[in-house]
């Protein structure tokens, strides 16, 4: 059929008629798309077959497309075409991930069935910590203190001096979020050497230790040169006070010759019953924050448990071990509990405005081990002071 000229003319004409007398179409442009379409060429009738229904009916070369009656496909050869380099579209799925491969399972996921039940995740205790791994940690931690105190005095001093070292190492660390580098090695070599001093000469020497260590910190920071001085300078001499100083006591206490090792035992389990009362009591009954700025998760019912425990405790065990007045004991309880708890908040206000939550993770349970010395640190020198009136030491 014969199609209408698209530029008005009543006539007829077909796709093979000569243009002599036609204007030129301005459809195709001979050189852009030479062949077939040139004007006068002879074209087969078949190829100019009815287009199918759906533009994307046709498959590409490769896939083929709908079949004629004869086998042959309908659409013509198109390869010699500028948009034949072009791929075809397609209606297609968008791409989702790839599913795994059969029989592995996601990572962090396994099966349940009826003969293994899902996997149930470990659920902390409400005071937010790992109470078993804290139980076993604490135990293993009280028996490397009291084995040597007991059995091989000596032996202590190297527990202390241990203990210090890992304490300075952790504060240093910890401080340096604030922008201060205090300098590790003269703090640690003058923590170690404080302890030493207080073991062998008293207390005098101790405060001759923590000077000399801060000389030495001193010193040490001034081949670094000024930028930041004062601010490294500063956190050296909170931790050379915080760490050793208060750490000696320990050794001040085990160097009785009599009754040292005893001194030391009251003082930890002093200090023991302090966080247990609280802590059971806080769990238990802790309705009022204690200071909520500070250590949100103590109260003043896990205050009263913490002195409550730690003065009926130290009354039994001063009588029972050092020969001294109930009451007295009593006392003594009281006061280490105090200063257990203002170490501890201490600890707490340290690490709130340097925005860590443990000093390290070196204790499963417990954090570092400051997050353990806090509270003994401050006890240490309480109990020094307290026992040295009860319990005058004989030349």
């Amino acid at each position: 059929m014969a199609h209408l000229d698209p530029h008005g003319s009543a006539e007829p004409r077909g796709w093979d008629r000569p243009d002599a007398s036609a204007p030129a179409l301005p459809w195709p442009e001979p050189e852009i798309e030479p062949g077939p379409w040139r004007r006068g060429a002879a074209v087969a009738p078949e190829t100019y077959a009815e287009a199918p229904e759906h533009p994307l009916a046709y498959a590409d070369a490769a896939g083929g497309g709908p079949a004629s009656p004869n086998g042959h496909h309908d659409r013509p050869d198109d390869s010699e075409y500028a948009t034949a380099q072009f791929a075809p579209v397609r209606d297609v799925e968008p791409e989702s991930e790839p599913a795994p491969p059969p029989g592995r399972r996601q990572r962090g996921r396994r099966r349940a069935g009826l003969d293994r039940p899902p996997t149930q995740q470990p659920v902390p205790s409400r005071a937010g910590r790992n109470l078993p791994a804290a139980i076993a940690v604490g135990v293993g931690l009280g028996a490397l203190i009291v084995v040597p105190l007991f059995f091989y005095r000596s032996a202590f001093l190297v527990v202390v001096a241990g203990a210090v070292g890992i304490g300075i190492w952790e504060m240093t660390r910890a401080v340096r979020r604030s922008g201060a580098h205090p300098p590790l090695v003269p703090l640690a070599a003058g923590g170690v050497l404080t302890v030493g001093l207080a073991w062998f000469a008293g207390p005098d020497a101790l405060s001759l230790g923590l000077l000399v260590t801060v000389l030495g910190t001193m010193v040490w920071r001034l081949g670094d040169g000024p930028g930041g001085f004062q601010r490294d300078l500063t956190a050296a001499t909170l931790i050379a006070v915080y760490v050793p100083f208060l750490g000696g006591f320990a050794a001040l206490l085990a160097a009785v010759p009599q009754d040292g090792h005893l001194r030391v035992l009251v003082t930890l389990a002093a200090v023991v019953l302090s966080d247990t009362g609280g802590y059971a009591a806080g769990v238990n009954f802790g309705k009022h924050p204690m200071a909520p700025s500070v250590s949100p998760k103590k109260s003043w019912e896990g205050f009263a448990g913490s002195v409550a425990a730690a003065a009926l405790g130290s009354a039994l065990l001063l009588w029972l071990l050092l020969d001294v007045a109930p009451w007295w004991g009593a006392l003594f309880g009281v006061a280490l509990s105090v200063a257990a708890v203002l170490g501890d908040l201490a600890e707490s206000m340290i690490k709130r405005d340097l925005g860590v939550k443990d000093m390290s993770n070196l204790l499963p349970g417990h954090g570092g081990l400051m997050d353990r010395l806090d509270s003994i640190l401050f006890a240490l020198p309480t109990a020094y002071l307290l026992l040295a009136v009860f319990v005058p030491v004989l030349e």
